[in-house]
């Protein structure tokens, strides 16, 4: 399971959390949310380390008093929430949101896999469903996989969205990495609600997204369709840009929040663990 996506420590920190989710389900004492989430099968599964607040009565004295340490028991629950993750690999996330952005998805998914919750990986422009991965073994699977990917092509947003809600498959859990900068982002995002999902969007951002960096004449090369502009920033444009991406962004996360879901806006420059055990919590996406 080696990686550098995602230091020890954090994983460490990782394990004792879980992917949120409001949807109803079935009550019991086997599987593994600390919540009302818990399957009825007796089936074993696997084990993990004890953490404070969990059920005491899932201990394996057994396995206490051959190795010394608390081992919690996990079953395979009938109703296993299946966690989709939906990363954005279009041209304007090249380089440092992408990184991010994978590292994000790491931390998710690897959340719900030491929870035994299925888990898939989906891209766009790409919007191709990944294989269903279960369990702590395949935590090295989705980490590979996040590692290959490249950004490159335009954001089919509304098309991707489309399709997840057309494959068929169990409620679950979507959660969106995107800097959402393209004209179909709400349109995208009014789809993903529906059914049986529900919503979280990470969106990712470069600072310079939001603040230019440059003045001058210059000419802009779209990063995703090569298209080019001739334009001429002054610091008086440049504020104004600045104040209508904030308000753009303001609207992002109005209308996330209005449809439900949980929303976190992080940028290149953010300490990813100060994000995901702080931020992510604070919204609801981890607990």
């Amino acid at each position: 399971m080696a990686s550098d996506l995602l230091p020890p420590a954090l994983l460490a920190r990782l394990e004792r959390l879980q992917v949120s989710t409001h949807r109803p389900l079935i009550g019991g004492l086997v599987g593994d949310h600390r919540s009302p989430r818990f399957g009825s099968s007796l089936d074993f599964s696997d084990y993990r380390q004890y953490h404070p607040g969990d059920d005491l009565r899932r201990i394996d004295v057994n396995a206490y008093a051959r190795f010394d340490r608390l081992l919690l028991k996990l079953f395979e629950a009938e109703d296993d929430v299946t966690l989709r993750l939906l990363v954005d690999t279009s041209g304007s996330m090249a380089g440092a949101k992408l990184e991010l952005a994978k590292r994000f998805a790491a931390a998710i998914g690897f959340v719900a896999l030491t929870n035994r919750d299925i888990v898939t990986l989906n891209t766009f422009p790409a919007t191709r469903e990944g294989p269903r991965m279960l369990g702590r073994a395949a935590v090295g699977q989705l980490f590979s996989r996040l590692e290959a990917l490249e950004a490159g092509g335009d954001t089919p947003f509304a098309a991707a969205s489309l399709a997840m809600l057309a494959r068929p498959g169990p409620a679950g859990i979507t959660v969106v990495v995107s800097d959402l900068l393209t004209e179909e982002w709400d349109t995208g995002l009014r789809r993903l609600p529906m059914g049986r999902n529900d919503l979280a969007v990470v969106q990712v951002l470069d600072p310079t997204d939001i603040t230019p960096e440059v003045t001058g004449d210059l000419q802009l090369v779209d990063a995703e369709t090569g298209a080019t502009v001739d334009v001429s920033v002054s610091a008086s444009v440049a504020a104004d840009y600045t104040e209508l991406a904030e308000s753009w962004l303001d609207e992002v996360a109005g209308r996330v929040r209005r449809s439900g879901a949980g929303y976190v806006r992080v940028f290149t420059d953010d300490d990813l663990q100060s994000s995901i055990m702080t931020t992510f919590t604070a919204s609801g996406i981890l607990s």
